[in-house]
C-alpha cells in the first residue's frame, strides 16, 4: 500500500489554488495589521488559513475533498501518478 497521495487536481487548478491562496493568505495578514475587534481578527485569521489551504493542495495536486468525493478531473481520469 502506498503512503503517496494520488493527484487529482489538473495542473490549471493547481496554478489556480496556488496563485489565489497566496493573495488570500497575504492579504489576510495585511488586514490583521488594522484588525479592530475580536469577530474581525478570527474572520481575517480564517482566511490566511483558507489562503494557506489552497496553497498546499494546489502545490501537492492532492485535494483531500476530492479525494473522499471521489472526484477526478475527466482530464485526469486513466493517469497512474
Amino acid at each position: 500500500m502506498s503512503n503517496r497521495w494520488s493527484i487529482n487536481i489538473t495542473p490549471a487548478e493547481r496554478v489556480a489554488r496556488v496563485a489565489i491562496g497566496s493573495l488570500a493568505a497575504i492579504a489576510g495578514v495585511f488586514l490583521l495589521g488594522s484588525a479592530a475587534s475580536t469577530l474581525v481578527v478570527v474572520l481575517e485569521l480564517l482566511l490566511v488559513l483558507a489562503g494557506l489551504d489552497l496553497v498546499v493542495t494546489g502545490a501537492l495536486g492532492h485535494c483531500p475533498l476530492y479525494g473522499r468525493l471521489g472526484h477526478v478531473p475527466a482530464s485526469l481520469k486513466g493517469r497512474t501518478s
